[in-house]
């Protein structure tokens, strides 16, 4: 039990210590303990909430979902203008950018079980909200900045988009006329996950000072969303156009 013990503090050390150090006074970063808890508790959420559900009538939220949604679309506006002003201002290259170590999101999830939308609760969700987490933390704890700007300014932009498109359908049933397009979000996401995995590449057979492990890890990463997405993308639009033919 002892030894146990002593090789989860050793393991623990060396992630902390093996971080960048400037990013050790942010907020939920020094340490994988915090987004780990944060990790096992959204499980909970989405193992829980809809049994707790079960037999009570859903809320209604819709105030909730829009003030909630366009929120996110003002916060995403405003990650994506840091991305964008920061990079052009440092002048990032665009093809290689190393990171400068000097010293110079589920909400959503839980409004989901409380309207009991568990249809909404499948693998793709899960999958892709419970690994950001870990995605997201790694990012800022070990490559704070240089090429990693990409995928943040690319992202941010996509939900600038995508919490408009919600924010909307939640103004109601009226809106759906307006909303024809929730099917090119989706490609939108897919040309998003397209252009990080080819800039990425690049970067594991280019002579850049940037982590390859990091660039392998992303590669891999945006693979499987690709394939997740594409599954998600037939099935809900060319195979119920298949259907109706």
């Amino acid at each position: 039990m002892d030894s146990a013990r002593q090789t989860v503090l050793s393991v623990h050390q060396r992630i902390v210590d093996n971080g960048d150090k400037r990013t050790d006074p942010w907020l939920l970063v020094y340490s994988p303990v915090p987004v780990t808890l944060i990790f096992l508790l959204y499980l909970f959420v989405i193992w829980a909430g809809p049994r707790l559900m079960k037999h009570r009538e859903p809320f209604e939220l819709k105030v909730v979902l829009i003030v909630y949604n366009f929120a996110m679309v003002g916060l995403s506006v405003y990650m994506c203008h840091e991305f964008l002003v920061t990079s052009w201002l440092l002048n990032y290259s665009l093809l290689c950018q190393p990171v400068d170590y000097s010293t110079s999101p589920l909400a959503m999830r839980l409004l989901i079980i409380l309207r009991k939308k568990n249809n909404q609760l499948t693998f793709l969700h899960v999958y892709h909200h419970s690994t950001m987490i870990f995605n997201w933390w790694s990012g800022v704890k070990y490559v704070a900045g240089g090429q990693s700007f990409f995928v943040g300014l690319i992202n941010t932009f996509v939900h600038v988009i995508m919490y408009s498109y919600y924010g909307l359908a939640a103004l109601g049933p009226h809106m759906q006329k307006y909303l024809w397009w929730k099917r090119y979000l989706t490609s939108l996401q897919l040309v998003q996950f397209v252009l990080i995995v080819v800039h990425t590449a690049y970067n594991l057979f280019a002579d850049c000072n940037y982590p390859d492990a990091m660039n392998a890890v992303v590669v891999g990463y945006c693979i499987t969303l690709i394939i997740l997405f594409s599954n998600f993308y037939y099935q809900s639009y060319l195979r119920k156009t298949k259907k109706q033919k």
